[in-house]
């Protein structure tokens, strides 16, 4: 599960152009014929515009697009005032396309060092606009917000699991294990649309960045249904430990009366996952379609078959480890009617294991 979760770590958010579409779709071709005729940068071409409140800051404007056609990579058109004479643009065209990674970089230069250097001294603002950009800008705040969606699902999770289950132990190896799962669906769809690997047998036409919706909604769906997975299992081997006290008997007997359950749905889930994979044209259905499956493929057969259970059989009690301190603060939340379940074993034992289970 590391080594499918090693591709996040190249991954790459924006917006994938048209040349990875099918070459059968106008869209395609038509991208195809403007590269072919003005380069690929004239299918994303960036805006500048600023205000021209004085008559000095169009000729500001005209050094800076006497400035912008020395910057490498990168064609710059005059400026163009608005009819009223307040407003005016440059068109930049890059000679690279709207996904490549060299245009990103041409966007921040331009802002953090060419424009500035240019217009130092100057009252004229100039902002760097249009579609690529915006999408460069989107691509970016989804990448500083992620880890914050994350780390705060988890903590919220996590605590929920310590008051469910009166354990810290368990909380934590849920939290580890969902991370496995997503981190396993990222690594996957980088290496097959950002790296291109296997993207012939899946239909796909052209390797690009990871749409910059994806990994947040993907996390976000995907923490949901493992959570149901690992819900379902662990309130039955809670139910068990509670009537045995039998920390071995509990995950055994709670993974045979759940281990069905969990696989069918998973089953159903990843069939429909798929079918997002091979009965639709558009990458993105593709790509959220395949991070879906992989996930709750991984999610329901290595984690919630294997490494759940086999780690708490390794753990043995200390699963239900739970400071004292906590302990007194937390609420009373029964799972599946705990007290139920402990007043029917007492009921059920002969006297002398009664007397000792009421002590306990």
């Amino acid at each position: 599960m590391i080594i499918l979760a090693l591709p996040l770590f190249s991954i790459r958010l924006g917006f994938p152009d048209a040349g990875t579409n099918d070459t059968d779709r106008s869209s395609r071709r038509a991208y195809d014929l403007l590269v072919e005729g003005f380069g690929p940068g004239f299918n994303g071409p960036l805006l500048l515009a600023a205000e021209t409140n004085q008559a000095q800051d169009l000729q500001t404007l005209s050094s800076l697009s006497g400035q912008l056609a020395d910057v490498p990579g990168v064609a710059a058109s005059p400026p163009i005032p608005s009819e009223t004479g307040d407003a005016a643009i440059i068109q930049v065209f890059p000679t690279t396309s709207p996904q490549d990674q060299k245009t990103e970089e041409l966007v921040n230069r331009l802002r953090d060092q060419v424009i500035p250097e240019t217009l130092a001294g100057s009252d004229v603002h100039v902002f760097v606009g249009g579609q690529t950009a915006a999408a460069i800008d989107f691509a970016q705040v989804n990448a500083q917000r992620l880890p914050v969606l994350i780390g705060v699902v988890i903590a919220l999770a996590f605590l929920l699991l310590v008051v469910v289950f009166h354990s810290v132990v368990v909380p934590l190896k849920a939290a580890v294990m969902n991370l496995l799962s997503i981190g396993a669906a990222y690594g996957a769809i980088v290496a097959i649309f950002q790296w291109g690997w296997g993207k012939g047998f899946l239909g796909v036409h052209g390797t690009g960045p990871i749409d910059a919706w994806v990994p947040m909604m993907l996390f976000t769906i995907l923490f949901g249904l493992s959570m149901d997975y690992e819900i379902f299992l662990l309130s039955r081997v809670r139910e068990e430990y509670v009537r045995t006290g039998n920390n071995a008997l509990a995950v055994a007997n709670g993974l045979a009366h759940t281990a069905r359950v969990i696989t069918a749905a998973a089953a159903i889930m990843v069939t429909v996952f798929l079918s997002f994979v091979f009965g639709f044209g558009e990458r993105s259905i593709k790509l959220f379609g395949m991070g879906l499956a992989v996930a709750v493929f991984v999610d329901a057969t290595i984690v919630r078959m294997v490494l759940v259970p086999s780690t708490m059989e390794l753990l043995g009690d200390a699963n239900w480890w739970l400071p004292r301190w906590i302990a007194r603060i937390l609420p009373k939340v029964e799972i599946e009617g705990e007290d139920e379940v402990i007043r029917h074993v007492l009921e059920e034992a002969p006297l002398g294991e009664r007397v000792e289970s009421e002590k306990v």
